[in-house]
């Protein structure tokens, strides 16, 4: 299996799928590369070469103890993207995927990039705050910390229901989208998966933000009741200089795995590519 050594000497664990210009996918908590598969196949089926990386804790990446901040996110992603010398690089990313984009052009810039595409994104800041106060409360992700710590298998479960809005009525979830959730989940450490709450829930991108520079396509949908597209999507598309602002009515956090959704989101994607 393919790796880059990151230069803190962590092993990340990439896929790397067809040829052309390069496409960078960056997944979600508590996901992994897998969970792009699809989308990976699509592109590289029409001429463009797909990647994914298992963030740090994640997957079959390294479960350092620490290291889980969007700093050392974005290092990894950048440590990536140079050790296989891309260029004229897409960067794709869900969910808090969102904020590790959102920090690596904060940091990096975008001289190997040339778009991004964020899909229920938590940029620009998660929890509520008096600066933010349609924002998440903080109670919030204390109840996420302890579903991992008190019992963790269980709470995957749970937490995928909502998560691809299994939970609505008419929904077209598959319980092969709910034991995938969970399969990655639990393959996710614990100390990573307390520590990303932390992370994802307290850091605030705006300034991260504010330095994109180019054409920016935010998708979101409007039932996501993991990230709620107010206070996220809709307020980045406010900050980044070039973002157009794409909605999926009724669309759930994990919009791009059910049946539905996500075939809307892969002519989306291809249409981005190619506009």
């Amino acid at each position: 299996m393919p790796f880059v050594t990151t230069r803190d000497d962590t092993d990340i664990f990439y896929k790397d799928w067809g040829s052309g210009p390069p496409v960078v996918f960056i997944h979600g908590w508590p996901l992994n590369a897998d969970a792009w598969e699809d989308q990976m196949k699509l592109v590289a089926d029409n001429g463009y070469r797909a990647i994914a990386h298992d963030r740090r804790g994640h997957g079959r990446s390294d479960q350092t103890w620490g290291g889980y901040d969007f700093d050392t996110f974005a290092d990894d992603l950048d440590d990536l993207i140079t050790s296989l010398d891309l260029r004229d690089v897409t960067l794709v990313a869900h969910s808090m995927g969102g904020g590790e984009l959102a920090r690596y052009i904060g940091r990096h810039g975008t001289s190997r990039i040339s778009k991004a595409l964020m899909v229920g994104a938590i940029p620009p800041v998660m929890v509520k705050s008096e600066s933010n106060p349609e924002g998440t409360p903080q109670k919030v992700f204390e109840t996420l910390k302890d579903g991992i710590l008190n019992e963790r298998s269980q709470f995957w479960l749970d937490t995928a229901e909502t998560f691809f809005g299994a939970n609505r009525p008419g929904n077209r979830v598959t319980s092969g989208n709910k034991y995938a959730f969970w399969l990655m989940a639990m393959q996710e450490s614990i100390q990573a998966g307390v520590a990303c709450v932390d992370a994802f829930s307290q850091t605030d991108f705006t300034e991260d933000l504010k330095k994109f520079d180019v054409p920016t396509l935010l998708i979101h949908g409007d039932d996501d009741q993991v990230v709620p597209i107010g206070p996220a999507s809709q307020k980045a598309a406010r900050i980044i200089p070039d973002a157009t602002l794409t909605v999926y009515e009724g669309g759930s956090h994990g919009l791009a795995n059910v049946p539905g959704t996500k075939e809307r989101f892969g002519r989306d994607l291809m249409a981005f590519l190619r506009g």
